[in-house]
């Protein structure tokens, strides 16, 4: 007797993700749809903080300004569940502060935490234009000149974020130049508190820094004169702190024109 050949199995769809992929079949474009969807909605997230954060860098939205869930979904089109996530973000980073059956407002710093934010900040730049003057080079000073050359074109412009930016870059290379990494961590968090505040209750018109100062550290660092880039260092961030003035008078705006939507 001839032997008849075992019936081949029969081929079923691949049951996984993978199988399906391979069989060039829709899943790969359901995983794609599934991307695209978790990007969209990180932009979207990403533009609600940053009409926020821009807001208040450009001093059009003030301390104490209040920040409506409903009024926000409507200007951006978004659920109450997008908007608390990037609330929350803002309240992380300072920026906004979450009240209780009240809904968020745009930060207030006090008089008493804004003197010791800059107190901390005082103590850690000290400690790190110390360590640059120790451990810089020839080409870290030319680089610190070539911040100073943008701050300069920048505050040519008059636009005060712009410069609140340049002094804030300055400042972190300074600090970068010290080679601590855990101070640097420290700081930068300090940095953009201080950044907020200034941006907050500085007079417009007025430099987020004083480049003279600033170009006075470079040349104490450059010549390794610790004490004496210490002591400039010191002496600009009081000035700093001094300029600042915590009153500012209320909006009338609408929300919509200090997030500059409208």
């Amino acid at each position: 007797m001839t032997q008849t050949p075992p019936a081949k199995p029969r081929q079923t769809a691949p049951k996984t993700a993978a199988g399906a992929r391979k069989a060039g079949r829709g899943p790969a474009r359901t995983d794609m749809a599934g991307i695209a969807a978790v990007d969209g909605a990180a932009d979207v997230e990403q533009r609600i903080y940053q009409s926020v954060f821009d807001g208040v860098l450009n001093q059009r939205l003030p301390p104490g300004t209040k920040l409506p869930e409903p009024a926000l979904c409507a200007l951006f089109g978004v659920s109450r569940a997008v908007v608390r996530k990037v609330l929350q973000r803002l309240e992380h980073d300072h920026i906004v502060e979450l009240r209780p059956n009240r809904g968020a407002v745009v930060a207030a710093p006090t008089p008493e935490e804004t003197r010791k934010i800059f107190e901390a900040r005082r103590a850690l730049e000290a400690a790190l234009v110390e360590l640059a003057v120790q451990r810089h080079s020839g080409k870290d000073i030319e680089e610190l000149h070539a911040l100073l050359h943008q701050e300069e074109e920048a505050m040519a412009n008059a636009y005060q974020p712009a410069w609140a930016q340049t002094a804030r870059n300055f400042h972190l290379q300074v600090a970068a130049l010290g080679g601590n990494p855990i101070l640097l961590a420290y700081l930068t968090e300090l940095i953009s508190r201080c950044s907020l505040i200034v941006a907050l209750y500085e007079p417009a018109g007025n430099a987020a820094c004083e480049h003279e100062e600033h170009c006075d550290i470079v040349d104490a660092i450059s010549k390794g004169d610790a004490k004496r880039a210490v002591a400039a260092m010191n002496a600009h961030l009081v000035g700093l702190e001094e300029r600042i003035c915590l009153e500012r008078p209320s909006s009338v705006k609408t929300l919509a024109q200090m997030l500059n939507l409208a």
